[in-house]
């Protein structure tokens, strides 16, 4: 009787954790891989149908240095092709049958698919087809494994976080090096489609069934009432809103600064040219995400919201260089590109974490099904933002550098 009085979940020695850790790392992974991919390739893709046209401003005002550069399609559309498909199944999903492994063949089968059209497009909207069903595979498993993840160890939240986090290094990274050795787009797509086979592997082959790691033990006193009603599940959502404002808000900021002022930041003197610049802030930032994201188990916060207040003053830094370059050296800008990865990674996997020990096992997978479109409805809002935000600054004059070491 007195197991009853204990914890609702009793772990039993385990000594093939291994496989559900491992399992988790290359889900995030895989599962992260193809938006990372796509978000990298997205002028390659749309280039090759049509000229980028470039929108130069010049200006009269002694203190200018010359023309400013601007595309007014700026990444921030792009981003909303690679994201709108993802929020709207994180969105839903959590209201269907669970059916766990029909979405997981779903999710696999739409990145691959997406890599494939991609690769083959002889149109844009082929292209574009392929962008967002790529983005609809992510959705499916981010919001499915995250709530697989409530039947596991909860240090498979720390792995499968971590893995995310890789998917964004390694996806840059991957694209970069397969294209500067002059592969073609499509040739560099098929290499890609391992990453569905992956996916596949470590769901089916690696990952255990939770059955085979945990029993439950349930007392009368400690079980909650599921929630079935779709009524129920709203009013819970309540419940869920101290999680899901604090992330919405550090990625809604993270990513108006990545989709709406990195391409307005430029150092002339720089040993990097302007198309370079961009991408190494972009790899920059994906390893401060990767690194936050792997360090749960060493440091963790419960203040996520300190995180959304610091990600803001981020902001001001950025939309202040882009108005009124200041800063002598990229160097610094590359400290605080990193440093704004380390609070968007920091708040994602603590978010979660804190969940896993805070909410009653018979809710968590409803309530991680929920919180993880938080990070979704953050970066959508900020493209909505970053594009018209990005065109009224090309459309001002541009001021010389202060000072540049």
């Amino acid at each position: 009787m007195a197991s009853e009085n204990q914890d609702v979940v009793e772990e039993l020695e385990d000594k093939n954790l291994w496989r559900d850790l491992t399992a988790f790392w290359i889900l995030g992974l895989c599962n992260n891989y193809g938006y990372n991919v796509m978000l990298s390739a997205a002028h390659d893709i749309i280039g090759q149908f049509h000229e980028e046209h470039i929108s130069l401003h010049s200006v009269n005002s002694t203190e200018a240095i010359g023309l400013r550069d601007c595309q007014y399609i700026s990444t921030g559309a792009i981003l909303l092709a690679d994201i709108l498909p993802t929020l709207f199944f994180k969105i839903i999903l959590p209201f269907l049958p669970y059916w766990m492994n029909f979405y997981i063949i779903m999710a696999v089968m739409c990145s691959a698919a997406g890599f494939l059209f991609v690769g083959f497009a002889k149109t844009e909207w082929l292209a574009i087809l392929g962008i967002a069903v790529t983005s609809a595979s992510g959705g499916i498993g981010e919001a499915k494994f995250m709530s697989y993840s409530s039947q596991f160890n909860k240090n498979v939240v720390s792995t499968w976080s971590s893995g995310t986090g890789a998917a964004g290094v390694i996806g840059s990274l991957s694209y970069a090096s397969l294209r500067s050795f002059h592969i073609s787009n499509r040739d560099t797509m098929l290499i890609m489609l391992i990453f569905p086979l992956l996916e596949a592997v470590a769901f089916w082959l690696l990952l255990r069934t939770p059955k085979n790691k945990l029993r439950i033990v349930y007392s009368k006193e400690l079980v909650l009432h599921r929630l079935e009603e779709f009524s129920e599940k709203m009013q819970y959502v309540k419940e869920l809103l101290k999680y899901m404002v604090p992330l919405v808000l550090v990625y809604f900021f993270e990513y108006f600064i990545n989709q709406g002022l990195y391409e307005l930041v430029y150092f002339e003197k720089s040993f990097l040219d302007r198309p370079s610049q961009y991408r190494w802030l972009n790899v920059d930032y994906q390893l401060g995400v990767f690194i936050a994201r792997s360090s749960v188990n060493i440091v963790h916060f419960k203040k996520t919201w300190l995180m959304a207040v610091l990600q803001f003053i981020n902001v001001v830094y950025f939309l202040l260089e882009a108005i009124f370059p200041f800063t002598p050296t990229i160097w610094i800008s590359f400290a605080v590109v990193l440093w704004e990865g380390l609070l968007g990674g920091g708040a994602y996997v603590n978010t979660f974490y804190r969940m896993s020990q805070e909410i009653p096992m018979q809710r968590r997978k409803f309530a991680l099904a929920i919180v993880i479109q938080s990070d979704s409805i953050g970066i959508t809002s900020a493209a909505l933002l970053a594009i018209p935000v990005h065109n009224f600054i090309c459309d001002l004059k541009v001021m010389g550098r202060l000072m540049e070491w």
